[in-house]
């Protein structure tokens, strides 16, 4: 007969401290014993779900979405588990998890307060807690009739939805409580499902576990102070295993079988959810925006004109336009551009400097015309195409530059703009990197402080992404670059006898898993509706709520797939720099009554200004601020602004190896050749040299 089981409480590496499991590997550990189901019950978040549900459900298994949390009653905070059923559940999940978040921080835990269920129980499904949850601790304290009472309560507030929790994973008192927990489900006639509580995958990954939780808690695994709440018996066993485990509690094998039916929450990605942007009595947000470009072109147009600085002509502008608007409109995104103009027209009311746009939004009339970018892209050949496509669907994605110390004006401005439980900041993951990992495994090893140093010190700097795995040179990548090996410390792990080894094995174990909770730099999403209904928020233990954002659960990348729009706020130092230059230099031509200067229409063909970049005098200068690049401008001895462009897109790993023949050939050094007369045009001002994705795109339309 084969044994039906599914493990319904489990902790991956996204609870931070207390599991070693990895998401893929553990989708595949269950497709090779057997298993249909799963679920994820990480620590008060949903961190991982997303990632979970996309590979369980590309491996064959059916996916469950859940958490662990910590409810108080009156005493100490106990464990439940939380099992989603379908949509409603889980949006009581993402609001129950972000309450406790920003309202139920005890020290560093989050924790709900039991009333706060009270109507947020809808869809979900609870676990006990087993060990860790109040019916154990009142039962292991001899007061069954108080277990019994606290069990009915919980049944009245999950009604057909509550379930005991029984394990045996070998901790003290868990065979106990596991009869005595048995006994009173029955007398109370509500089901109980078997459990492992799994924390690692193999039996044999318990010693790293316990190194990780060692870490986490600042112990060494010698220490005999260290909390020791594990056991070897946590791992990902076989329902053959569980079957054997629990032979005389059948039912509790069964019962993990008929809840995960019950279990059917979907999770849609690839469909985008922007908010609601005012429009007019009769008119949708892309007939707003086609008005609102048209002017803003108007006005653009009649301050190039004044200084005599128009690409081509006004037809040719206006044609442009409406070619732009009409596909964002077709694709879906005029509320985008609103948001965006919306913002950042605030911003430059409020005085704060704004970058004058890089990327490929740059290449937007419309973004333009709205304000939203300060470049003419028909003056620079820059292609709309590059940043919105109709045959290649994606969220247009502006980076928008804003003074340092007054970013978080304009972020505020938005939440008070928009509602304050629609916007958010992103999250982001810290994870145990090579050196930290070294020196993590090392300490908690016991080995003194120079002799772990020593160990960690041989890892290579470069290349930045270098792993454990590339420096001992077992990775696959470690042989096609050699750079990446450390023949020394390679050398230290095969020697059985080094100290060295025992660090390095338990460090090749944990290296990668995910260790901190962060923020994005400068991602921000804004939600048609409440955050909760797509995601749980985490809030920082020191945040301050009256300053900072939460933060989304899911990552930048999740939170995109989830259809959650994300706006790029980013803090540079340089504007603040600018916009003082610019107020102490107007200022002094306000008293000897001089115009003031409009940065906008600085002329680009100022030699004194090119002769500064050809000797490299460019500290403080954004993007060319480097000894390399200060280098390369004494080289390339630049003369027009193209080459400044040409410049900055060539540094940078890859194109770089382009740089002595840019330079050779802008010096008449070397010939510059093109393979087809109609190359010419689109080559010419990079001398011969494909430098930008454009000239690519615009190559590909000539037919050989």
């Amino acid at each position: 007969m084969i044994a039906r089981f599914v493990h319904l409480r489990l902790h991956s590496e996204y609870s931070l401290s207390d599991s070693t499991v990895r998401i893929d590997e553990l989708t595949a550990a269950c497709v090779a014993r057997g298993m249909p189901a799963l679920a994820l019950t990480d620590d008060s978040n949903l961190f991982a779900l997303l990632k979970f549900f996309n590979v369980a459900e590309k491996a064959g298994l059916k996916p469950i979405a859940g958490a662990d949390i910590w409810v108080q009653d009156s005493d100490e905070p106990q464990r439940l588990t939380l099992l989603v059923a379908d949509a409603q559940g889980y949006r009581n999940l993402c609001q129950l998890i972000s309450r406790a978040y920003a309202q139920g921080r005890q020290l560093d835990r989050p924790v709900l307060q039991r009333d706060w269920l009270e109507g947020h129980t809808a869809g979900l499904v609870a676990l006990s807690g087993g060990l860790d949850g109040e019916l154990a601790a009142l039962l292991l304290a001899g007061r069954k009739d108080t277990a019994a009472l606290q069990l009915r309560r919980w049944m009245r507030l999950f009604p057909d939805a509550f379930y005991v929790e029984l394990s045996r994973c070998g901790r003290a008192q868990e065979e106990l409580l596991c009869n005595a927990a048995a006994q009173l489900a029955a007398e109370a006639n509500c089901p109980a499902i078997a459990s492992n509580d799994v924390r690692f995958i193999d039996r044999d990954d318990f010693e790293a576990h316990e190194a990780r939780v060692a870490i986490a808690q600042g112990y060494t695994l010698d220490d005999a102070r260290r909390p020791r709440r594990y056991s070897p018996e946590q791992y990902l066993k076989s329902p053959e295993e569980m079957a054997t485990l629990f032979a005389d509690l059948p039912e509790a094998l069964e019962n993990t079988v008929d809840l995960a039916m019950r279990l059917n929450l979907s999770l849609h990605t690839g469909t985008y959810f922007l908010p609601e942007v005012p429009t007019r009595a009769g008119e949708d947000a892309g007939q707003r925006l086609a008005r609102e470009s048209r002017v803003g072109l108007e006005a653009r147009l009649a301050r190039l004109q004044a200084a005599n600085a128009l690409a081509t002509t006004r037809e040719a502008y206006v044609e442009r336009l409406e070619l732009e608007a009409g596909v964002i409109a077709q694709m879906g995104f005029p509320g985008y551009f609103l948001i965006v103009a919306d913002f950042i027209g605030w911003a430059k009311r409020q005085n704060i400097p704004v970058g004058p746009g890089r990327g490929s939004g740059a290449g937007s009339l419309v973004a333009y015309a709205l304000g939203i970018t300060d470049l003419d892209p028909l003056r620079y050949g820059l292609l709309f195409e590059r940043f919105l496509n109709p045959e290649r669907v994606s969220m247009p994605d502006f980076d928008v530059d804003f003074c340092m110390e007054r970013r978080d004006e304009v972020i505020r401005y938005v939440r008070e703009s928009y509602g304050a439980d629609k916007v958010a900041q992103i999250i982001t993951y810290g994870t145990m990197a090579a050196k930290a990992c070294v020196r993590d495994c090392g300490r908690v090893l016991g080995l003194p402080f120079l002799a772990v140093d020593s160990i960690a010190k041989l890892i290579p700097l470069r290349p930045l992404d270098v792993t454990l795995d590339d420096a001992l040179g077992l990775s696959a990548r470690s042989s096609k670059e050699p750079e990446r090996v450390s023949n020394e410390l390679r050398a230290r792990y095969l020697n059985e006898d080094d100290e060295a080894r025992p660090v390095l094995e338990l460090a090749l174990k944990l290296e990668g898993l995910a260790r901190n909770a962060g923020k994005h730099a400068g991602g921000v999403v804004i939600a048609p509706t409440a955050l909760t209904d797509f995601t749980a928020l985490y809030v920082e233990s020191k945040a301050n709520s009256a300053v900072d954002l939460p933060v989304t659960q899911f990552d930048k990348d999740d939170v995109e797939a989830i259809g959650l729009v994300k706006f790029d706020f980013l803090g540079l130092r340089t504007l603040t720099i600018l916009q003082w230059a610019l107020e102490a230099i107007n200022a002094r031509r306000a008293a000897a009554n001089v115009p003031a200067i409009d940065i906008e229409l600085l002329p680009l063909d100022d030699a004194p200004s090119y002769q500064l970049f050809a000797r490299g005098d460019t500290v403080a200068v954004f993007q060319f601020e480097s000894a390399g690049m200060q280098r390369l401008l004494k080289d390339a001895r630049p003369d027009r602004f193209e080459d400044l462009i040409a410049l900055v897109s060539l540094y940078r790993p890859g194109p770089m190896e382009l740089i002595p023949s840019f330079c050779a050939r802008k010096h008449g050094r070397e010939t510059i050749a093109y393979p087809d007369p109609r190359v010419e045009p689109i080559l010419k001002e990079t001398y011969g040299i494909m430098v930008y994705q454009e000239q690519v795109m615009q190559l590909s339309l000539i037919h050989i």
